[in-house]
């Protein structure tokens, strides 16, 4: 009998398998296998009169994968529970035991945890196994029913009230930080400033001190009254240097990876999760399958002995000695879990460059960055030297600095992506004079506290200790997709549906979608992972609090009827009304969804027959349509007319010809070339 493994991930179950060899089966749960059932009070899948104890139920499209792993362990001698190495994964471990029964039929059931997918650290993983940690499956399980709770009560609340699609525990509390920070926008009242800037032959020197004073010009009378003292002659008063050290970061946690990942790749965050999932899992190399990173969900800056030193020995190998620097413990926030590494090369010595040929371009973008970071994180700081001048002219102090790179440093690897500015200022001892080529007086204005972009979003959620690395991306893109926020050059501005339901929830929930709160929630959280505290009462206590918020809110809040556009439905006669998609605005009837009439678009042209028969339903005929809605709205494409039912929709113009290799049709695309419809046909 061989020993099965049950992993999340088909992709990675190909690569371990190379690994464990003969004796081990591995199969994929891929992902959950069951989830909260919908029945009981509220749907809410809680027995609340019983401790709140969760019913859970198989995930529907999950019942035939249930099945197969099943058969497979009645037919194993051992089974190893091989998921994720964080809280959710537990917690699928857990379910995958409880499913598949495996105590209750005496199978050696056994959890292993590996946070690289390379043949060593997975070797070594099955030479070590544990048993499922319970506390750390009680934590997630809490923070599911939380979820739940918050979820349904919240969300159906809102939908029959204002029309918002849902909320969230998480997600309000970062609609709500969006919501406030425009708020603080339009509350900001712009103060107005002058500077004084005078050009020398090879710097600028700016105004610091009047009189031995800040220098404060509130408008132009008093920046022009300073003008008028000076001489045309400036005395270097001062020469001062100093030297400075500029340590490197430390290696990526998810949530520094998603920011830089933004800021300097222009990959939103569930790109760059997706990105890093599948350098986790395994590449394709010319000898082996291999993990080419650590696991990518992590709060931890921590790097381990053996990475350490390879690493220092790289560096010495490649750059020198004198490049080698000391492993830094970074202030460890106290939401920090540090049950990982930090995202890291599996190996230093596969460089990106020799990894370009296995990896798309994105791919290699992103792994470029993690290597370059955690190398440069294990090397010296980069020195520099700045000189500043202080310029005297009748009481008027000025002053100018640059800096010298004395030492690359950390640079050497990771200057690309830092903007450092160097430069020098000529070769002046004190005393010396100068004249300068001209004097301006130049006004400002204060300036209001930026608006979020995902990166910023990001960061200011890890900062609060609002929501976990899983969770980020995910947060961002549903506050887009809910169209809570619209995004205008990379800034996110909130609509007037997600001020709306900020507005709704600090009426009736203040306190339970603050952030305040829900940073304490997830603290609560960690202690049921770490300390085992009761998770039943936690539950218990939150519901106790929050029903009765509930109740309040369906008896007071007033409902927001839908905006009518003056005409009747065609249909049935009611009124018409606006209403909201993800897509934009649409008219349809009121008497929604007894009719179900919607008016369309005038400016649709009528579908453009072909004559093509659908290869894929066999009944349709292939037409030229014009997209109606979303990020394509407007442009035309090709699809079956027997949509809904047949959904086909080809990548390009039909020439009338079939595929030599299958049955689909070929299609000339934009470039001009005529290929299959179908990309993956050989």
């Amino acid at each position: 009998m061989s020993k099965l493994v049950i992993v999340e991930s088909p992709s990675k179950s190909k690569t371990i398998e190379q690994y464990l060899g003969s004796d081990y089966t591995v199969e994929s749960s891929k992902g959950h296998i069951r989830d909260l059932a919908i029945s009981g009070p509220g749907g809410l899948g809680l027995d609340i009169e019983n401790g709140f104890k969760p019913r859970y139920v198989v995930i529907d499209d999950k019942q035939d994968i249930v099945d197969k792993l099943k058969q497979a362990a009645e037919k194993s001698e051992a089974v190893f529970l091989a998921t994720d190495p964080d809280r959710e994964g537990e917690a699928i471990s857990w379910h995958l035991q409880k499913v598949l029964e495996l105590e209750s039929q005496d199978i050696p059931t056994h959890r292993v945890i590996f946070h690289e997918v390379t043949r060593d650290a997975v070797k070594s993983a099955f030479e070590e196994p544990r048993k499922i940690d319970h506390n750390l499956v009680a934590s997630q399980e809490t923070r599911r029913i939380l979820d739940r709770i918050i979820g349904f009560k919240l969300s159906k609340l809102l939908q029959n009230k204002i029309k918002s699609k849902s909320a969230g525990r998480v997600q309000s509390a970062a609609l709500r930080m969006v919501v406030e920070r425009e708020q603080e926008i339009e509350a900001f009242e712009p103060e107005e400033y002058w500077k004084i800037t005078a050009t020398f032959d090879a710097f600028e020197a700016q105004l610091a001190k009047l009189d031995g004073k800040k220098a404060k010009l509130p408008d132009e009378t008093s920046a022009q009254s300073v003008l008028d003292r000076l001489d045309d002659t400036y005395r270097i008063a001062g020469v001062k240097k100093k030297k400075r050290r500029q340590s490197p970061f430390n290696a990526f946690t998810t949530s520094s990876l998603q920011q830089e990942a933004s800021n300097r790749l222009n990959l939103g965050g569930q790109r760059t999760m997706m990105l890093a999932q599948s350098l986790y899992e395994g590449v394709d190399l010319k000898d082996e399958t291999v993990g080419l990173i650590t696991y990518m969900r992590t709060d931890s800056t921590r790097l381990s002995d053996t990475f350490v030193k390879r690493t220092q020995g790289y560096i010495k190998e490649h750059y020198g000695s004198s490049y080698i620097g000391y492993r830094r413990k970074s202030k460890k926030q106290k939401a920090a879990q540090d049950a990982h590494e930090a995202i890291r090369p599996t190996d230093i010595n596969r460089t990106p460059e020799a990894m370009k040929p296995y990896l798309n371009k994105d791919e290699h973008r992103l792994y470029k960055l993690i290597y370059a970071r955690a190398l440069a994180s294990l090397m010296k700081s980069a020195q520099f030297e700045r000189t500043t001048f202080t310029l005297e002219n009748n009481g008027a102090e000025f002053r100018a600095s640059a800096q010298e790179m004395l030492f690359d440093g950390y640079l050497k690897v990771y200057g690309a992506y830092q903007d450092i500015e160097t430069g020098v200022l000529p070769d002046k001892t004190e005393g010396d004079s100068i004249i300068p080529k001209s004097v301006d007086k130049s006004q400002h204005f204060t300036s209001p506290p930026p608006r979020f972009n995902e990166a910023s979003l990001i960061k200011e959620m890890e900062e609060k200790g609002i929501g976990r690395p899983s969770t980020y991306s995910l947060i961002v893109s549903t506050l887009k997709k809910r169209r809570y926020v619209r995004v205008e050059k990379k800034r996110f501005f909130p609509t007037n549906q997600g001020r709306l339901t900020i507005e709704k929830l600090r009426q009736y929930f203040d306190d339970i979608v603050s952030v305040g709160y829900t940073a304490e929630m997830e603290n609560i959280l960690d202690d049921i992972a770490n300390d085992g505290i009761d998770h039943q009462q936690v539950v218990a206590d939150f519901y106790n609090e929050f029903m009765p918020l509930v109740e309040k809110a369906n008896k007071e809040m007033e409902k927001l009827e839908p905006k009518l556009t003056g005409e009747k439905c065609p249909k049935c006669g009611r009124d018409m009304v606006y209403r909201e998609s993800r897509y934009g605005t649409f008219e349809a009837c009121s008497g929604f969804p007894k009719c179900k009439y919607i008016k369309p678009d005038e400016n649709e042209p009528e579908n453009k027959e072909t004559g093509i028969t659908c290869p894929k339903c066999k009944k349709g005929e292939i037409v030229l349509r014009k997209a109606r809605r979303g990020k394509n709205k407007g442009k035309t494409f090709y699809a079956c007319n027997n949509f809904p039912k047949c959904k086909n929709i080809l990548r390009g113009k039909p020439t009338g010809e079939k595929c030599a290799q299958c049955d689909d049709l070929k299609v000339e695309l934009d470039d001009g070339t005529v290929a299959c419809n179908d990309k993956d046909c050989g």
